[in-house]
């Protein structure tokens, strides 16, 4: 076991190991790694600095782990592993209360500092949602913003295919592991946005998604991005999470109406009311917003 065969070398593989060993979002750890950094976390657990019977499922996971292998399954996807303190990482990220101890990614790590736009979502959208995404994404590509979304199908989907095509730069934000794809029907768009954007995970890469790390996965499309943008969302809905942790972070929030009988407008409606989201009936509108703000 790596931490019993070699000293502590240094923050990286520490990262690395509580990053395999403890859930995304989990707020409690990332606030105090943040606080003393990885290599003082990872002593205290393995010294019994931390209360041994509420630790001893990662404990265990630490004592079982091989720094090497993970490494090994970093590079085999060809992504990287960045954190806190490391030259590339998206400094907008550390805002979150519960920020992520670190990230993997695959493709152009440097997107993730950019000026990006957020369109989200729902996985059964209507034509006029779909019209919709494709629309506003085209448009801010053109007016110099990458565009963030989840990878899913739906307005996610839609929204990535639309950046691609207007041979512009996109960031799937997704719940699995970045060699595994979730949902596989997008297995061809991962591939595309690999090699003109990143895929960006909070597991490693060969971990499948679970449905708790969708709605955790959120918060970080919320963080990388300038400005999020609802298109099309039920009355309870992931997207209005994202919505809300964007407000949160202090970033704008715009939301597209639809049809006053729309169920998949519901939440969009809501945040509308609710003024929790800028109404934005046109490019236009959503340009000259997020430009102002």
């Amino acid at each position: 076991m790596y931490i019993h065969t070699k000293a502590l070398m240094d923050e990286y593989e520490s990262r690395l190991i509580l990053f395999s060993v403890i859930e995304p979002g989990h707020t409690g750890w990332g606030q105090e790694i943040k606080r003393v950094g990885a290599i003082a976390v990872l002593q205290g657990l393995l010294q019994g600095q931390y209360d041994p019977k509420t630790c001893s499922g990662i404990i265990k996971k630490i004592n079982d782990t091989d720094v090497e292998l993970l490494q090994s399954e970093v590079n085999a996807c060809e992504s990287e592993f960045i954190y806190p303190g490391h030259l590339k990482w998206p400094k907008q990220i550390d805002q979150l209360n519960n920020p992520p101890i670190g990230l993997i990614v695959k493709g152009d790590v440097t997107t993730l500092s950019r000026k990006s736009i957020a369109i989200v979502e729902t996985r059964e959208p209507s034509d006029y949602g779909k019209q919709s995404a494709s629309l506003f994404a085209t448009a801010f590509v053109k007016n110099g913003w990458q565009v963030i979304s989840g990878g899913a199908r739906g307005i996610d989907s839609c929204a990535h295919l639309a950046a691609l095509r207007a041979a512009g730069k996109t960031i799937a934000v997704i719940a699995s592991g970045v060699a595994v794809d979730y949902p596989s029907s997008n297995s061809e768009l991962f591939k595309s946005i690999s090699k003109h954007g990143a895929l960006v995970s909070e597991v490693m890469p060969n971990v499948r998604a679970v449905q708790s790390r969708f709605l955790t996965r959120n918060r970080l499309i919320a963080a990388l991005s300038c400005a999020t943008l609802v298109i099309e969302a039920a009355y309870r809905s992931g997207s209005l999470r994202t919505a809300r942790d964007a407000a949160d972070l202090m970033r704008p929030v715009m939301a597209v109406p639809g049809q006053l009988n729309s169920l998949s407008s519901q939440g969009c409606h809501r945040l509308i009311a609710e003024r929790a989201a800028e109404i934005v009936t046109s490019v236009d509108d959503a340009v000259e917003f997020v430009g102002a703000n």
